[in-house]
């Protein structure tokens, strides 16, 4: 199931039913999970572990070093989650060592082409990034989450659970979960209430999402006065009461 002309280090760990296509280059460090295919011409450079049943299309490059002026050539990895797609021309760069050490896509990722994920980003369960979607360094992305396409989101931001970021927006603060934001710099725009019903959230649960999102960001409170009107008005079912805690936890501040 390995191309004649595909390059493989004999230091590298590859599992059962794997394919590797036409002049792909595997280094050495390099795991890969049953099952997963590697397009041709990609490189997976050391450190890289790749989970069971993942599609790498052609010219995905994973695991090169950081651009990060800091980086001192230290042992970083990426790991990449079972059931994941990483379409054409995606980047994925090693974590640093003053960052965590790890780059991390999460499970069932779907990575459209020419996206960048950037050293020390951490992605949930069953996120997608739209095509030219672009990570910088120390990003976390919830479950669930849309990146549109075209989007750039500043070094250090939080996209909270399933939250959707619409095309060509500009993301320099934190995205609550269960929000839509969009525009340059982003915005919100009410609850990504489609998105919710589509993964099966109740009518009962979008309604106090909408108090809560209401309370925080529509009369005016500070954001101690609205968490407390919050805690004391709405019923604190676990995606309110993790609603409030993300706004709560904000190091950067968050999108209005």
């Amino acid at each position: 199931m390995i191309h004649p002309t595909a390059i493989v280090d004999s230091k590298a760990d590859i599992g059962q039913d794997v394919q590797i296509g036409p002049y792909a280059v595997i280094r050495e460090k390099v795991i890969i999970g049953n099952g997963t295919r590697i397009g041709s011409h990609t490189v997976i450079d050391p450190y890289v572990t790749i989970g069971p049943d993942c599609h790498i299309f052609q010219h995905a490059a994973i695991g090169a070093v950081p651009q990060s002026v800091k980086f001192g050539g230290e042992e970083t990895y990426v790991k990449i989650g079972r059931g994941s797609t990483v379409r054409e021309f995606v980047t994925i760069h090693r974590g640093t060592g003053f960052g965590g050490g790890i780059t991390e896509v999460g499970e069932e990722n779907f990575i459209m082409a020419y996206s960048h994920i950037a050293h020390d980003c951490k992605t949930g369960r069953r996120v997608m990034l739209a095509n030219n979607a672009t990570l910088a360094g120390h990003i976390t992305i919830g479950d669930y989450a849309t990146i549109g396409g075209l989007v750039a989101i500043h070094q250090y931001v939080r996209i909270g659970d399933y939250a959707f970021v619409g095309g060509k927006s500009a993301v320099v603060k934190d995205v609550p979960p269960y929000v839509i934001a969009s525009g340059d710099r982003a915005h919100l725009h009410g609850l990504n209430s489609v998105g919710l019903r589509r993964q099966g959230f109740s009518e009962k649960t979008l309604a106090q999402l909408k108090k809560a999102y209401r309370i925080v960001f529509r009369i005016g409170l500070t954001l101690n006065e609205a968490i407390e009107r919050v805690r004391a008005e709405v019923e604190q079912i676990p995606e309110v009461v993790g609603f409030v805690e993300f706004v709560k936890q904000s190091q950067r501040g968050i999108t209005r």
